[in-house]
């Protein structure tokens, strides 16, 4: 038996709606110069040099250390991974 019942759309909060809206920011494209794009993964291998060197002198705040080693090691992934999908998009590009 089919029900003629209208499902209304459901009101949201005013922290759902938030929520939401966040949720569009973060997954928006956005738009960067030439120059800051080429230079993007070359500035998270440096600062993850930065901070990996930075830990040799790092004499009496041993609870810092894992933390410049998480970031650095954090740096060196995400630099990696821009570098290599730029690369492998760059070689797509130049095929077709």
């Amino acid at each position: 038996m089919l029900s003629s019942v209208a499902r209304k759309p459901l009101d949201l909060s005013e922290s759902q709606q938030i929520t939401r809206n966040a949720g569009k920011l973060a997954s928006r494209k956005i738009w960067l110069p030439k120059l800051l794009y080429d230079s993007l993964p070359y500035f998270y291998l440096t600062a993850g040099f930065a901070a990996f060197f930075a830990t040799l002198y790092i004499s009496e705040w041993f609870w810092v250390l894992p933390h410049y080693l998480l970031f650095s090691a954090a740096c060196f992934h995400l630099g990696l991974v821009v570098y290599r999908r730029r690369r492998h998009g760059a070689a797509a590009a130049q095929s077709n």
